[in-house]
């Protein structure tokens, strides 16, 4: 968090990091949420009857995820999935 305070100071990088918020709080979410029921990539990929590297490459977010796919990974972590438009 203080590596990414500090990076933010930089306009070039924040202007980055605004344009991919949603995304990185998406991947922010789901990773905590694996983490905290202390899951591994493997243990959710396997609870939602899919690979190990599907769930890698959600958190790497170099996969452009579905909604019906994100509601997936929120019923095989017990969370809910909120969209909102502001």
């Amino acid at each position: 968090e203080d590596i990414l305070r500090e990076d933010l100071k930089n306009p070039k990088f924040k202007k980055a990091w605004d344009d991919l918020e949603v995304e990185f709080s998406i991947i922010h979410g789901i990773m905590k949420k694996r983490i905290e029921k202390d899951m591994t990539q493997k243990a959710l990929a396997r609870k939602m009857k899919t690979g190990q590297a599907v769930i890698s490459r959600l958190e790497a977010g170099t996969a452009n995820p579905s909604l019906r796919f994100l509601k997936r990974v929120a019923k095989a972590l017990d969370a809910t999935l909120t969209v909102t438009i502001s």
